[in-house]
């Protein structure tokens, strides 16, 4: 089982999902969930970082948080899963670590 990395805070606001992506181990999870959603939005300066790093972490955001911040999840970087609180759930479950970055 690998690490589940999760991030609430926005790419614009914080420097957590850059310092995440650096240090994220390849076979990890990186979950964006709060206003860590900004980070999966296509067309930002952050997404060529995400997509890049999704060839060795998987990625997750949560679809009620996209919502909540009047997003679309149409605008979502491609390959990024959207998921529920259930879902939220079985990825801390499946992880042997979890790890959130402020």
């Amino acid at each position: 089982m690998s690490a589940l990395h999760i991030v609430n805070k926005s790419p614009f606001e914080r420097n957590s999902l850059a310092s995440c992506l650096r240090l994220a181990a390849k076979g990890s999870a990186v979950l964006l969930f709060e206003d860590g959603v900004i980070g999966a939005m296509k067309n930002t300066k952050h997404s060529d970082a995400v997509a890049n790093a999704m060839s060795d972490v998987s990625f997750y955001v949560l679809g009620p948080d996209i919502k909540a911040r009047g997003l679309n999840d149409g605008n979502v970087i491609d390959g990024i899963k959207v998921i529920d609180y259930d879902g939220f759930v079985d990825l801390t479950t499946e992880h042997k670590s979890v790890q959130s970055w402020l």
